[in-house]
């Protein structure tokens, strides 16, 4: 009983839109049901008279109810107009705009329509032969010597059109009715060409007599008219002993140009419709092949045929095919879709990310000294043009800016900016960063990925840290810069895209090129316009412009008021040789706002470092924060002063000074006895009388 419980409770929604039946939807009890235009429905109606939120369905005390959600145009089941909620029947059908929903408890009985389908193909069948070509009196399409004839020809199923005769008693027709709605449930749910291609396959093998065949698709995106050339062969299936041989390039055209179904018997000697193998034989005895289309697309071909000529395909069979292919186009329309809204929105999701980068970065460059207003007027020049750009210049000194502002002052300001650091990056992951992949090109690439040249057409592509891409990309990045095409890791569909690339390093590839490390055509390619942008140490003049910037930034964004830096204190970042540069100087403001006590920014609130410059090394060394006048001395009396004074700075903790000298604690000893260094502590009397509470 509770078998039987069970399957009673089983409905569908069976969706029809205008003439042809597009999607089954199974209806689960406990789960409501809404169907509107609006695409947050679970079932949607693309039709200006449905309403955004027009009806719903749901399980109640046994039954499944229809509710019209006060839709502007009304729902009906039959020809009577609801109100309130309406109890559903098995075999009602729901009229929303153009479109019906059948209520079925039996997917048998979910095209009441196609009952004389097989009734009427089993007439043509006592037809000599019919026929073919409208435009002739000839009997048949095609007659070889061997007696091959196309006999029949589909341009339209009839499972998927409305018939006003029907034979509800055809136990055939409602058996393929029944299996081409559920094949059509779960094509609806396929993820990728292989999966529908499989299912459809399948279904083709139980409904029809053929021991072999395969599905072939053109490209996404085919250009011009499809020829046979351009299919491939996306999935096969034989019950022989033999493979499955591809369908003959005659039969593919004509079905591609004539866009009709077409069976073919008596085609063992005839290789214009029967497939060769690697012999040259014909072992096929009757053919099928159907259009795979959807609206005016077409998106391959199904192929069948069988081998045995006792078991030969029937018009019956003729007419699934067709109408399995149309079910099939459908599917692979809605994939296609889906993939595209997946790639629209990361490239939106991309875009986005963009824009709030570019909200938190200013467009402007601070600063007017010389070096500045040279690098305006460079960014002026190089603007305009399409030419590839090369900003040179240490790390943190602002190349993503430079490069930004040329993108912004070019024609291609309204395209995107895609900004990639090649040095973030693995030599597999860079590869798909840049160029995309198809799904399934490695492990973990469960779906297709736009790469950084995809997302950048029409505008500018920023490459920072050019210099550590590998040889192997190179060269591919070297042809992509040439206008040349290229494909997505683990695909084969050729993209052209319209992108200028600014490439950014701060390493010698002179001394790349001339060491082998980077490739000396790409560094001619790349360097057809420069820009150096020069340290902040070589600007000193802009220091206080960029200090009072970043000061009002992070006034605005942390609450504080400092109003200023002491005269100490500017003087102080003025003679600072910055090794991490902007970067660094940004950063040493945020902290300098955030823990400065007063309302001015002193010295002791600059933490500034030690480490020495990644350039210039002729420059003279860096003052430190004691600012005190050059006076000659030996190195063994800088050496002593410097150990003495990290001593000092550590409390005289021998370990942790001899870590920040970079050298073992026993040699640290000997030098304290070479110099003669003693630790100063406090006397008794002091200690007592600054620590005491009296």
């Amino acid at each position: 009983m509770g078998g039987i419980e069970r399957v009673s409770q089983l409905a569908y929604l069976v969706i029809r839109e205008g003439s042809k039946w597009t999607d089954v939807f199974r209806l689960v009890p406990g789960q409501a049901v809404t169907i509107g235009r609006a695409p947050t429905n679970q079932i949607v109606i693309k039709d200006e008279r449905c309403s955004r939120n027009h009806a719903e369905l749901f399980h109640s005390e046994g039954e499944w109810t229809v509710r019209d959600l006060e839709s502007r145009n009304g729902t009906l089941v039959g020809e009577n107009s609801i109100r309130g909620d309406y109890v559903l029947h098995a075999g009602e059908i729901i009229r929303i705009g153009q479109s019906q929903l059948a209520f079925v408890h039996d997917l048998s009985k979910a095209f009441p329509d196609s009952s004389a389908i097989l009734r009427h193909a089993r007439d043509e069948k006592q037809e000599a032969h019919a026929t073919l070509a409208p435009e002739t009196d000839d009997e048949h399409v095609l007659t070889s010597e061997e007696g091959a004839t196309i006999t029949h020809r589909r341009g339209q199923t009839r499972y998927l059109e409305p018939h006003s005769h029907v034979d509800a008693g055809s136990p055939e027709t409602g058996h393929a009715a029944a299996n081409l709605a559920r094949l059509a449930f779960e094509l609806a749910k396929s993820t990728d060409q292989l999966a529908v291609a499989d299912l459809a396959l399948g279904g083709l093998f139980k409904g029809t007599r053929i021991d072999a065949g395969g599905m072939l698709l053109l490209p996404r995106n085919q250009v011009g008219e499809p020829t046979s050339a351009d299919l491939n062969v996306v999935a096969c299936r034989t019950d022989t002993e033999l493979p499955y041989h591809r369908v003959s390039s005659f039969l593919a055209s004509m079905v591609l140009r004539e866009g009709e179904a077409m069976l073919a018997r008596n085609v063992m000697g005839d290789s214009r419709l029967g497939s060769r193998d690697s012999k040259g034989d014909v072992h096929a005895t009757s053919v099928i092949c159907a259009p795979i289309r959807h609206e005016n697309r077409i998106f391959g071909l199904v192929h069948l045929y069988s081998t045995d000529e006792h078991r030969a395909p029937d018009p019956d069979d003729l007419e699934f095919t067709l109408a399995v292919a149309d079910t099939v186009g459908v599917a692979l329309e809605n994939l296609s879709r889906r993939q595209e809204l997946a790639e629209n929105l990361n490239r939106i999701r991309d875009e986005n990310l963009q824009l709030r980068e570019r909200l938190g970065v200013q467009s402007e460059i601070v600063g007017n000294s010389p070096a500045v207003a040279k690098i305006t007027q460079e960014i002026a020049r190089a603007a305009p043009s399409r030419a590839t750009v090369l900003i040179r210049g240490e790390s943190g000194v602002g190349k993503e800016l430079v490069a930004r502002a040329v993108h912004f002052s070019s024609p291609r300001k309204k395209g995107p900016f895609v900004c990639l650091n090649c040095a973030a990056l693995s030599r597999s992951l860079l590869a798909s960063e840049l160029f995309g992949h198809d799904q399934g090109a490695f492990t973990g690439a469960t779906q297709r990925k736009i790469g950084k040249f995809e997302q950048s057409d029409g505008g500018t592509l920023m490459l920072d840290e050019i210099g550590e891409l590998s040889p192997a990309i190179q060269a591919k990045f070297l042809r992509v810069l040439e206008g040349h095409p290229f494909e997505r890791v683990g695909g084969t569909q050729s993209i052209k895209v319209d992108v200028r690339v600014i490439a950014a390093t701060n390493r010698d590839l002179e001394r790349d090129v001339a060491e082998g490390r980077f490739r000396r055509d790409l560094y001619f390619r790349l360097r057809v316009l420069e820009i150096v942008v020069p340290a902040l140490r070589k600007r000193p003049e802009d220091i206080p412009e960029l200090a009072h910037y970043f000061l009002q930034r992070f006034n605005s964004e942390t609450g504080r008021k400092i109003r200023g830096f002491s005269p100490q204190a500017m003087e102080l970042m003025r003679k600072y040789r910055w090794p991490g540069h902007i970067r660094e100087l940004k950063n040493v403001i945020e902290r300098a706002v955030v823990l400065s006590r007063s309302d001015l920014v002193e010295p002791e609130d600059l933490t500034l470092t030690q480490l020495a410059t990644s350039g210039d090394t002729n420059d003279p060394p860096s003052i430190s924060a004691g600012n005190q006048p050059f006076r000659p001395m030996t190195l063994d009396d800088i050496e002593r002063q410097h150990i003495h004074a990290t001593l000092v700075a550590t409390g005289w903790n021998k370990s942790q000074a001899a870590g920040m000298l970079g050298i073992e604690r026993s040699t640290l000893d000997r030098k304290i006895r070479r110099y003669n260094l003693v630790e100063q502590r406090p006397d008794a009397n002091t200690r007592s009388t600054s620590n005491g509470p009296f």
